[in-house]
Parts: C-alpha cells; sequence; structure tokens
C-alpha cells in the first residue's frame, strides 16, 4: 500500500547523501517533495501541513546543524514525525478486571467486520485467551451463517442464536451473549455489528444501543484502508455519533495510496490498533506505528519478523537443527531442509517475508514478481526421493535424477539445480553453527569463517627469543606459556586479520 510513498520518500533523501551541511535552500526542497509525496498518498491536508511544519521546525533547528551526518538525522526526524501521526506508542487491549471482555466492533458495510471478527477471535486464541464471536448483524443477507463459518475456520466459538437476514433483536442477542459467556467461561466476547450505508442514522442509533446494553471495554471502529480521506471523515462522524476507542485497518495489503492509515490517528485522536494485510485469518496483528513508519522509510520490520518465527518455529526443532549442524555438515539432509522450507512457508507469503528485511525496497519488483509456487515444486522434489536419497544427495546419479524429475513433474535441470543448492546452502548453515558466519573474514567469532590461518611469529634475529635473568620470573614465565598452550589460539596477532580490524585489537 505504501509502495508509491516510500519511492518518493527514498528518492528525496537520496539527494541529500553526501552532503556535510544543509542550507536552507536543502531543507525547503527537500520538505516540499515530502509534502508532494504526502499529499499523492492522500494523506488529509490538515495533517500534511502539521507534519511538514514539524519537520521544517526540528530540521532548522541545532539537532541537524550539528550533526555529522544531517541528511540521516533528516530521515531520523521524518521516521520519529510518522510515528507520532501514526499514534505514537502501540495501543495495547483493554481487558476487564471481571471477564468477560466485551469487544464491539462497528463501521460501514464493506469494511470487512465479520471477516476481522473470525481473525481478531484467531489472535485472542493465539494469546492465550478463549473468545466468543457473537452475531448481531442481523440485517444483511447470510452475515450469520459467514460469521459462523469464519468463527469455525478460526477455531473459536459462536453466538448465533436468531438467524439473521432481518430477522431478530441484535440489542437482545449482545445482551445474552454476556450471560452465555460467563456460563460458558469465555473470557471474550466479540460482537459484530450490522454495517452502515454511509452515515445511517437509524443503524447509528442501533449501534448506540448495543453499546448501552453491554457496555463494552473497547469499541473498535473497522476502517477499509483503500478508501482514503474519505475513511477519515467517516470516523469523525461515528465518533461523534456513537463512538469508539481504537481504529482497526482493513485490508491494508490493497494497491490505494494509504493516506487512510497516516491521517485518522491525528485527526480522530484515536489509534490504530489492528491491522489487516491479506484475506487468510492469520495476515492479522497488533498495529506498531513505529514499524509502520520503518516500513515506509524502507528500514524493514525485523521485530515483527522475529515475533513471526518465534510463533511457528519450535523450540525444541530448532535446538534439534542446531545440534546437528554441530556434528558436522553431513547430519543436515534433505529431510532437514524440507521440514525447514515448510515452516517458513507456515509463516505466510515469502514475498511479505522477503518485504520485511531492511533495504528489500530497492528489490520490491523482484520481490513482486516472486513465484511463490516454487516452494510448492521445490517439495515435490524432495517428496519424490527415497529416503536414501534424501538422506545423502550425493548418490542421485543421472538415472535417479530422471526418475525423481519424472516424479515430481519438473525437468531434470531442476532437480540437479536443487541438489547443488542443497549443499550449498548446507555449507553455509554449517558454518553459522559454529560461529563462522562470512566467510572471508577468519579468526572473528560470529564473522569470521572458523579461525583462520595461523601464521607463524617470525623469530628474532640475533640472540633468538629473549628470556628473563632473574631465575624466579623465568620459571613463572614458563609456567604461564605452558598453562596457555605455548600461546595457541591466544593471540588475535597471530592471525591474518584484514588491516580494518587489526586497528580495532587493542595495543600490547
Amino acid at each position: 500500500m505504501f509502495d508509491t510513498l516510500s519511492d518518493r520518500l527514498a528518492a528525496t533523501f537520496k539527494n541529500l547523501r553526501g552532503k556535510g551541511r544543509l542550507s536552507e535552500a536543502d531543507i525547503d526542497a527537500t520538505t516540499r517533495e515530502i509534502r508532494i509525496a504526502l499529499l499523492e498518498a492522500d494523506v488529509a491536508l490538515p495533517v500534511v501541513r502539521a507534519f511538514i511544519k514539524q519537520i521544517k521546525e526540528r530540521a532548522q533547528g541545532a539537532e541537524v546543524s550539528r550533526a555529522l551526518n544531517p541528511s540521516q538525522q533528516i530521515v531520523k526526524i521524518v521516521n520519529e514525525e510518522l510515528v507520532a501521526i501514526l499514534g505514537g506508542e502501540t495501543r495495547r487491549l483493554r481487558f476487564a478486571k471481571t471477564p468477560p471482555t466485551v469487544v464491539m466492533l462497528a463501521g460501514l458495510q464493506g469494511a470487512g467486520k465479520t471477516t476481522l471478527a473470525g481473525k481478531l477471535g484467531r489472535w485472542l486464541k493465539a494469546e492465550g485467551h478463549t473468545p466468543l464471536l457473537v452475531a448481531c448483524d442481523l440485517q444483511r443477507p447470510n452475515a450469520v451463517n459467514q460469521l459462523a463459518v469464519v468463527a469455525e475456520q478460526a477455531g473459536v466459538a459462536v453466538f448465533a442464536p436468531e438467524p439473521g437476514n432481518g430477522v431478530g433483536d441484535p440489542v437482545k442477542v449482545a445482551e445474552d451473549s454476556l450471560s452465555y459467556a460467563r456460563d460458558k467461561q469465555y473470557d471474550v466476547v466479540v460482537v459484530d455489528t450490522a454495517g452502515r450505508l454511509g452515515i445511517d442514522e437509524e443503524m447509528m442509533r442501533q449501534a448506540a444501543d448495543i453499546r448501552d446494553a453491554v457496555s463494552p471495554d473497547e469499541v473498535l471502529f473497522v476502517v477499509d484502508a483503500m478508501i482514503g480521506q474519505d475513511a477519515v471523515s467517516t470516523a469523525e462522524a461515528f465518533r461523534d455519533g456513537v463512538g469508539f476507542d481504537g481504529v482497526v485497518l482493513s485490508k491494508l495489503d490493497g494497491d490505494a495510496r494509504g493516506g487512510a492509515a497516516l491521517s485518522i490517528a491525528q485527526v480522530t485522536g484515536r489509534q490504530i490498533m489492528f491491522a489487516s494485510n491479506g484475506e487468510k485469518l492469520d495476515d492479522f496483528d497488533a498495529f506498531h506505528p513505529d514499524r509502520m513508519a520503518s516500513r515506509i522509510l524502507g528500514m524493514g520490520d525485523v521485530l515483527t519478523l522475529i515475533e513471526q518465527a518465534e510463533r511457528t518455529f519450535s523450540q525444541q526443532e530448532a535446538e534439534k537443527l542446531a545440534s546437528k549442524l554441530a556434528k558436522g555438515p553431513k547430519e543436515f539432509t534433505l529431510e532437514d531442509f524440507l521440514a525447514q522450507m515448510e515452516q517458513v512457508r507456515k509463516m505466510g507469503s515469502i514475498s511479505k517475508l522477503l518485504g520485511m528485511m531492511p533495504g528489500m525496497g530497492q528489490m520490491r519488483e523482484q520481490i513482486n514478481n516472486l513465484d511463490e509456487r516454487e516452494v510448492d515444486r521445490t517439495a515435490a522434489i524432495i517428496k519424490s526421493m527415497t529416503p536414501g536419497e534424501r538422506a545423502d544427495p550425493k548418490i542421485i546419479n543421472g538415472s535417479r535424477r530422471v526418475r525423481i524429475a519424472r516424479g515430481s513433474g519438473v525437468d531434470v535441470s531442476a532437480v540437479k539445480g536443487l541438489v547443488e543448492r542443497f549443499f550449498e546452502a548446507r555449507k553455509m548453515m554449517s558454518k553459522m553453527a559454529q560461529g563462522g558466519g562470512m566467510p572471508g573474514m577468519p579468526g572473528m567469532p560470529g564473522i569470521g569463517g572458523g579461525g583462520g590461518k595461523r601464521k607463524s611469529k617470525p623469530q628474532k634475529k640475533g640472540k633468538g627469543a629473549r628470556r628473563s635473568g632473574n631465575p624466579m620470573k623465568r620459571q613463572a614465565d614458563e609456567q604461564a606459556a605452558a598453562q596457555r598452550g605455548e600461546g595457541a589460539g591466544a593471540d588475535p596477532a597471530d592471525f591474518e586479520l584484514p588491516q580494518e580490524f587489526r586497528d580495532m585489537l587493542p595495543p600490547k
């Protein structure tokens, strides 16, 4: 959604690189480009004005003029101001002291409330809660059935005593759901209300009646992020008519310009709490302003990537794999390779995962054109192998490659390429497991490739190695040398380090 904005901002900051000092004209030109980028992204005009004013004031102040790298300081200021207009700190869901906690969803029709109710239920369940979805949208055709299907997919319970399609009292359903939740010990109740076509007075009154009946701990306004500034005006009207505590952005993966996300928190004074960025039920998470600002500026979102990995990967499996790699590269088989690949696939779209990594904005076109089916083809090739071939790929000769290719529906060259990539990956993973890291920098734990090549110390000319004339001191020196194993591996200067790392070593 923010691709165009990210590209414009990246081009603007590129013009500042290499400048040791920023003139007034540089600051004016930069803020003008940022203003244009925000307006093109459909950000509300009052928000743009306040944003640019704040950047200009800070850019002309001491924090930039005294900075060692003024251009980086400008990027830092823009990042901090983006975080501010996106809501500042992450807003957490408030839970009632006495369960059940009641969360009411409201918004325009078509914003995706019912699907989002299932996503929120799944998210709550993953957080250790026992949610109950309540069908209070009794007007839209099949809304009750849709919520039941979504709840089943999310693995959560649903309370739907009325068939809907114009039949039933939504206020009574909401009231009855609280008693039902207490009896069945559900600790969170998510109330899905009917959507509105624009600012409908009757539907607004119904939402207010449901709110008064259940006294929700949180009223979340669901906004379609693709409708731009209209989302802001609708949110303002709903805030004044019914009131809400937080915002949920749906369809954040769309191709709209992102103005709603950058405007709504600043204009309404209500923070964005959750964001839905895909069609799957697990494409949903808490909204972090700092991480979103980082993504917009092309810095990636490593924290979210780590959190997804922690939720997906088993600690026990990770330790098992690490111990295998520590024993030697031959312990890592194609079976392990397939298991790791399937674990990564569970984290979601590969292109989305790559998009979270810093610096990937420059490769956006390649990432967007990434063929996600390549992972499935690789899995098919490995599954077409015998257990012996997976354990020792070196036995895969020409005839075996032909058989595997037929079984997986690929070319023989694809099988050969996979085996070659596997050997390279195994070699690299083994080095990383042993603290080798990237090759080419020997002697640096976690960076270098293993300990490096030792070079012998040049012998002193003439008298040879010096020894103390004091017998007691000489004996102490010899004992210390013996304890050190005659200095083996003790002195970093013995290794062939690059000059930049030699300069970091402490003087002897």
